[in-house]
């Protein structure tokens, strides 16, 4: 019986920890196809980098935050709109948001 629970315990960890691996792996293993694009995420659906005070995935506080981005199609990014933006388009680097 113990054995029994010590092998669930292990293939419960094991499969946890491929668990966490495998929700980074998309930004980390960023296919060429894509690239980073700023201010086009809506709110808790951006990539990562949603500046001071969050983590990253899932963590941008407002639509179109300006320092949170999201992977997007290799020369999509600034053809895609952002309502925050200066150019009213997502931004290949970080910026500051401008009134909608």
């Amino acid at each position: 019986m113990i054995q029994a629970t010590s092998t669930k315990l292990s293939t419960v960890a094991l499969a946890l920890a491929l668990g966490a691996a495998f929700t980074t792996l998309p930004v980390a293993a960023q296919s060429a196809d894509k690239e980073k694009c700023f201010g086009v995420a809506l709110k808790g659906k951006n990539d990562c980098a949603a500046g001071a005070g969050t983590t990253c995935a899932g963590t941008s506080k407002v639509d179109f935050q300006g320092n949170s981005w999201s992977l997007v199609p290799k020369g999509s990014c600034e053809k895609t709109v952002s309502k925050t933006s200066p150019t009213r388009f997502g931004q290949m680097k970080e910026f500051k948001e401008v009134k909608a």
